[in-house]
């Protein structure tokens, strides 16, 4: 047998600040633009009752791990649930089985976060966050992590939740924010924006935004939703997270191809090649680029990798037993 550690959402809520989950990310998309594998995720869904169950996966061999996410969503409960198993990349063995809900916004965010480094002007000042949800703060507390934010710009469709939004996070990041009362009216002086939603169309239009701007939009993984119009994808410098992803599942991206608004060829790099210095990220100041976040196993991985080390630390986790495959399938 082996013994692996089960450990809960509560048991992980506290073990890293969002600066930690920016390095560890920003670790693991430097191995994968160097090679490392990762996949775009598989997504299955069912009509009756309606639900989706999605897997995606990546190995960080420097890091010492390997899994990804499997979780479910909707069915009969109505919810969702996330979880990651982790294994020893040398050995193949499981370390772990994470409950994946507390880390969800803040792996996620991270990603957006890096992007947000390697692409956004080093002079970046102001930020626009559209959404009010999880996701939307983790983006937003991680991402004040790599620029040194002063004001910025909140929209979200219910004015009490972006009010309350706005309250919460400037006392959380320090930076200045204002609930306002449309897209447009938060991206317009915005340097960094940021849309964290479950939008089907266009959240802003693209000749809102001025030149240099750079977008995290992390609401856009699936074909027929779509955070950003065509306008936006065609002005930019294009990022996705993963390179295959943005002809799978990236709505925006796809709406545009199809529409004949740009080719495959848009596609500047992905966010492992400009980590690892194998691509330019942004070029000019006055360039708007995207990054393209629809959710992967390298954060994922990174982020498990990094709790599983502080849990062990802390003496945090319940051991189960797995059962390796020599034993299970002999009867040994």
């Amino acid at each position: 047998m082996t013994e692996t550690l089960y450990l809960s959402s509560a048991e992980l809520a506290d073990l890293a600040s969002p600066a930690d989950y920016v390095e560890a990310v920003r670790e693991g998309y430097r191995q994968v633009g160097e090679g490392a594998p990762a996949e775009p995720r598989t997504k299955l869904t069912a009509a009756d009752p309606p639900g989706m169950l999605t897997t995606y996966a990546a190995v960080l061999p420097e890091t010492g791990a390997m899994g990804g996410y499997t979780y479910a969503a909707g069915f009969g409960a109505g919810d969702a649930w996330f979880l990651t198993p982790l294994f020893d990349a040398e050995s193949g063995e499981p370390l772990a089985l994470l409950d994946g809900a507390s880390m969800n916004p803040y792996k996620t965010g991270a990603a957006g976060a890096v992007a947000v480094d390697e692409l956004a002007r080093a002079d970046a000042e102001t930020v626009a966050v559209i959404g009010s949800g999880a996701q939307a703060r983790g983006q937003l507390a991680t991402t004040a992590t790599v620029r040194a934010f002063s004001e910025g710009w909140v929209y979200s469709p219910t004015e009490a939740h972006r009010e309350s939004y706005a309250d919460e996070m400037e006392e959380r990041t320090g930076i200045e924010l204002t609930a306002v009362d449309s897209a447009g009216a938060a991206v317009a002086d915005a340097d960094v924006v940021i849309t964290a939603t479950t939008a089907s169309e266009p959240v802003f239009g693209g000749a809102d935004l001025a030149p240099g701007t750079h977008v995290t939009a992390m609401g856009q993984y699936d074909a027929d939703k779509r955070e950003l119009d065509h306008e936006t994808i065609r002005r930019a410098r294009y990022v996705p997270d993963l390179r295959d992803r943005a002809t799978q599942d990236a709505g925006s991206f796809l709406s545009a191809l199809e529409a004949g608004v740009v080719e495959e060829s848009h596609v500047a790099a992905d966010l492992g090649a400009v980590v690892a210095g194998e691509a330019p990220g942004r070029t000019t100041d006055e360039e708007i680029t995207v990054f393209d976040s629809g959710g992967t196993g390298i954060e994922t991985v990174a982020a498990a990798m990094l709790l599983y080390e502080r849990a062990v630390d802390a003496g945090r986790g319940t051991t189960i037993d797995v059962a390796p495959a020599s034993d299970a399938l002999t009867g040994r």
